[in-house]
């Protein structure tokens, strides 16, 4: 049976997105990585790692795939939230919010746009 290895983002600036990722989630890198490549270990066993790959290729609007990061609440996702722009991300003006999301978008500095998600929103 196949098991999710590592999610694959695509960046600019690949030291740049390991600074940015390694602070955001509590990750380290896997040996060494260069301007090219980098793979990012969580912080606990068994969770998925994150590689991270250079791209020249431009950031979608509606990505098909992005990054959900769970908090326990709204507080702890506004915190993260206000964390995570000061460690760079930029807060998205997402055009398809519903009326009551659960959920905020916010792109990282290669502008790869992830959500930070209260997970005890009704």
């Amino acid at each position: 049976m196949l098991t999710m290895g590592s999610v694959v983002l695509g960046v600019a600036d690949v030291p740049r997105a390991v600074a940015f990722w390694t602070a955001a989630l509590g990750y380290v890198p896997r040996g060494e990585f260069d301007e090219d490549w980098a793979v990012l270990l969580p912080p606990r066993e068994g969770g998925v790692q994150l590689a991270l790959d250079r791209s020249a290729s431009p950031v979608q609007e509606h990505p098909r795939i992005h990054l959900d990061l769970y908090a326990d609440d709204a507080a702890e996702q506004a915190a993260e939230v206000e964390r995570l722009m000061a460690l760079g991300a930029e807060r998205v003006d997402w055009d398809s919010y519903p009326p009551d999301p659960d959920f905020v978008v916010l792109a990282d500095p290669d502008g790869n746009r992830f959500c930070v998600i209260d997970t005890a929103h009704g």
